[in-house]
């Protein structure tokens, strides 16, 4: 998956509106979608000035709506309830609202943030979401809200995403990596990482699928889609790293410690692998291992006439 085709992954048809700006999985989709898409962000979509939504989706006339933004500030989001929510549990209504006076699909993409990480497994899309923190919170209102408002909504939800570009884990660990002989990453949390070029792969697959095939009862609702595997933080710093390597980078001591022992505002869910069989079942769909991606996104941004 993630390899870019002449022309992007999408065939010949009407405009795919993207939101998100330049962030790291609207990038994605138009790098690898091609020329139908329309990736939009701030100003001309502001998520702040709810107007901005409905003029940029007139003006656009899509067939289809991928919403790729969000209020990502875990933390920040503690103290700014309000913008987190208007992000993040308002617009995705008023864009599902929009898609469905359209009659297209709105592909909605939410996250594991929307479990609290206690299980003791991986979640299913049946699990009771349970978020610790107003990031989570209104993730899960989001989800909720775009598919009351439109009955085409399918939500992905994702995990641990990073790419070649844009602020990231992998590029955090990378940067630090080369001013830093020592770097404590915490080893006590668990995930799925995910490459938003493979979960970008996927939204093209999925609005493909639905063009070519119409609309189906069964695509509606949530599913999962993050990379295959799971690793900790610090797992997944010590894989960049060990990749970066390969690049002439210097390999730091990357020591792992616990999450008590770096203190946040929000409360990050220990444990929030997810199941995406379902993704598979209904839609023919499942990322890669995460480690074959990760290290593909490493040569990427160490080695820019690779990509």
């Amino acid at each position: 998956m993630a390899a870019p085709v002449s022309g992007g992954l999408l065939p010949e048809g009407g405009p795919v509106l993207v939101t998100g700006g330049s962030g790291q999985v609207a990038t994605s989709l138009e790098r690898l979608g091609g020329p139908r898409i329309r990736r939009v962000g701030r100003p001309q979509l502001d998520f702040d000035r709810p107007d901005s939504i409905a003029e940029t989706f007139r003006s656009v006339a899509p067939v289809a709506v991928v919403n790729a933004a969000a209020w990502t500030a875990v933390d920040a989001a503690e103290n700014e309830p309000e913008g987190a929510a208007r992000a993040n549990r308002d617009a995705p209504e008023i864009l599902a609202r929009l898609c469905a006076e359209a009659g297209i699909p709105l592909i909605h993409i939410s996250t594991d943030y929307v479990f609290d990480g206690d299980k003791g497994a991986p979640y299913t899309e049946a699990d009771p979401t349970s978020p610790t923190g107003v990031y989570g919170r209104t993730k899960a209102e989001g989800e909720q809200a775009a598919l009351a408002a439109n009955p085409r909504t399918v939500v992905l939800r994702t995990s641990w995403v990073y790419s070649a570009t844009g602020k990231n884990f992998v590029r955090t660990m990378i940067n630090a990596g080369e001013k830093n002989p020592v770097l404590r990453v915490v080893g006590d949390q668990q995930g799925s990482p995910t490459s938003a070029d493979d979960l970008a792969e996927a939204v093209l697959r999925i609005v493909a699928l639905i063009e070519r095939d119409g609309w189906k009862p069964d695509y509606a609702g949530i599913f999962h889609a993050s990379g295959t595997g799971e690793t900790t933080w610090h797992g997944l710093a010590v894989a960049a790293l060990e990749r970066a390597a390969h690049h002439g980078r210097t390999m730091p001591d990357v020591q792992a410690i616990r999450t008590a022992d770096w203190p946040t505002p929000a409360r990050r869910p220990a444990d929030s692998r997810l199941d995406c069989d379902k993704l598979h079942r209904v839609f023919g769909v499942r990322l890669p291992e995460w480690r074959t991606s990760l290290d593909r996104t490493v040569d990427r941004l160490l080695s820019p006439a690779a990509s």
